[in-house]
């Protein structure tokens, strides 16, 4: 009786045409089809300067676990991902997920006891042990999908995380820290977008169950439609070539300024070798290079961000950040929003 649904009455059915008489008693059977989602392999290529490319299965077998000062276990890099991973999947229930793309740097060797006193001539492969200090990872959601400019853009996911930013040697455990992110990545040249809406830093936590909560509050904050918003804007504006000079020296000028100058700027993570990779890409890059001796800031941002695939993990989420940032900022003076962004235009 606790099944039990009270419909309101319904007319009888009248077969026609369009809805023909069914004989239910002739029903051919049904065949039961075993349907599992396939999970291709991600298209992300990110980090590829400074790092190298794991599979899943050499994090798990190949790497061990780093321990706090009395012996307890860190969360392995593999939980790290597959939380993130699985929070993903369940929060975008029914749209497919790629599998992801996983970098590492920051490679720390060791040895087991009983090859302690070995010379490294004499090291057997089941001697030697080893972890990453850094890794980051990310994967699309192409069943999520928008295009701006005529590039497609996929919901991506993706997380990085630092040993450096714990004190292992400390007696008792602490809490870990993790940096995720969700936001559009254009699939031509996987850029990624980010915005503070996308992204939390160093979410601390000191279990599993606490990391996939966090991540399901990201997920659930964040608002696709708003950085769309954001990134369309940025289409209509353009940059004069002296424009865009004026933006680069400022740049390159700003590394050198006296600190307390600085600090009335908005702070600028972009680092010179990579303002030199966005000029040489203004003259040469074929989908985000200047047209007719002007830039859209969607180009320019896209440049920005092109550059970044340069940086080491543990500053490449800042540093998408700060792409975005600057880009808007200019956006923002150029159409008279606000003025903080003017030293840059000046």
């Amino acid at each position: 009786m606790n099944n039990l649904i009270i419909r309101p009455a319904q007319t009888p059915f009248v077969p026609s045409p369009q809805f023909p008489f069914i004989d239910l008693d002739n029903i051919p059977e049904a065949h039961i089809v075993d349907f599992k989602p396939v999970e291709t392999p991600s298209n992300v290529h990110f980090l590829e300067a400074n790092t190298d490319s794991i599979s899943m299965d050499a994090l798990t077998s190949d790497c061990i676990v780093p321990t706090w000062g009395n012996q307890e276990l860190t969360i392995s890099h593999q939980d790290f991902i597959n939380t993130v991973y699985d929070a993903a999947k369940n929060y975008f229930c029914g749209e497919s997920v790629n599998a992801p793309a996983i970098r590492v740097s920051h490679e720390v060797k060791g040895r087991i006891p009983a090859a302690l006193y070995k010379k490294p001539s004499e090291l057997l492969p089941s001697d030697k042990t080893k972890f990453f200090q850094r890794l980051a990872f990310a994967f699309t959601i192409p069943t999520i999908f928008e295009s701006i400019d005529g590039q497609r853009m996929e919901l991506c996911i993706g997380g990085v995380r630092n040993y450096n930013d714990l004190n292992l040697y400390r007696a008792a455990r602490s809490f870990e820290k993790f940096s995720v992110f969700i936001g559009w990545r254009v699939n031509i040249c996987s850029n990624q977008i980010l915005s503070g809406d996308g992204l939390k830093f160093q979410m601390e936590v000191s279990n599993l169950d606490e990391l996939y909560l966090q991540c399901m509050d990201l997920f659930r904050a964040y608002s696709p439609s708003r950085d769309l918003h954001l990134m369309r804007s940025l289409t209509d504006t353009y940059l004069t070539e002296s424009q865009f000079a004026t933006i680069v020296g400022r740049c390159r000028l700003y590394q050198a300024l006296p600190p307390k100058e600085q600090k009335a700027i908005p702070r600028l993570l972009i680092t010179d070798s990579q303002i030199n990779s966005c000029c040489r890409g203004y003259f040469a890059n074929p989908d985000f290079g200047a047209k007719d001796n002007q830039i859209s800031l969607w180009d320019f941002h896209n440049l920005l961000t092109e550059s970044n695939k340069s940086s080491y993990i543990d500053s490449y989420l800042q540093r998408a950040l700060n792409a975005t940032d600057l880009s808007v900022g200019i956006n923002n003076t150029l159409r008279g929003i606000d003025d903080k962004y003017a030293w840059f235009l000046s």
